[in-house]
């Protein structure tokens, strides 16, 4: 009888063992599907912001391109455009998630025990790493037309390299974007083309019927 015993003791020891290890391994699967989210939320709004450098300078730039037909005038133009949007993205994310991050620290501190609140903000998005993230991703994307124009001194090879160049990025910054996102990959890329040569080809035009019709001075 009392091997009998052992005998159930053991197998209940195991079985509770068991049990214990097959919840680590799931609460273990359960961070890496949360951390592998984050990731990709992050790289997706990477994407974007760098979507957004590349399109704004490159339009900015084939609109001084319309009135301007110096190399100068686009590269200058350009850089003013990167320096300025890598600033207003920077700011307008670190006004965003800090925004979030004061909601979501006023709902643990109302939820949780004192104890718990420190190990909660530490999971919380980071302000300024947002910030930082977003205008380096912006930069990154402007820096794309100010390479492509920046050795060209011909005008209307340097307007053709710019499209160029600008297309490809878009192409790519698509399909990345829509890869994350779980998307049709050629139909979101197309999209993104085509969104990005109305912007820059009605800033070009737009500009250019300002510059012939002599309100620019």
């Amino acid at each position: 009888m009392a091997s009998i015993t052992n005998i159930q003791e053991l197998s209940k020891n195991h079985d509770i063992e068991k049990q214990s290890n097959n919840m680590e391994v799931e609460q273990n699967l359960d961070v890496e599907i949360v951390d592998y989210s984050k990731r990709a939320q992050w790289l997706r709004a990477a994407v974007l912001g760098a979507n957004d450098g590349l399109l704004s300078t490159s339009s900015l730039m084939m609109g001084i391109g319309a009135i301007h037909q110096d190399s100068k005038s686009m590269i200058l133009t350009g850089i003013a455009g990167l320096v300025a949007g890598a600033c207003s993205m920077a700011i307008g994310e670190f006004v965003s998630v800090y925004s979030q991050y004061d909601i979501e620290m006023s709902q643990i501190k109302r939820e949780n025990a004192i104890e718990s609140v420190e190990e909660k903000k530490k999971k919380l998005p980071s302000p300024l790493q947002a910030a930082g993230a977003s205008a380096f991703a912006f930069a990154i994307g402007a820096i794309v037309p100010l390479l492509g124009a920046a050795f060209v001194k011909d005008y209307h090879v340097r307007l053709g390299v710019v499209v160029g160049v600008v297309s490809l990025a878009l192409l790519g910054f698509g399909w990345l974007s829509a890869y994350l996102g779980k998307a049709p990959l050629v139909k979101s890329s197309l999209r993104v083309l085509i969104g990005g040569w109305l912007a820059m080809g009605i800033t070009f035009g737009f500009t250019k019927l300002v510059g012939v019709s002599g309100l620019y001075g």
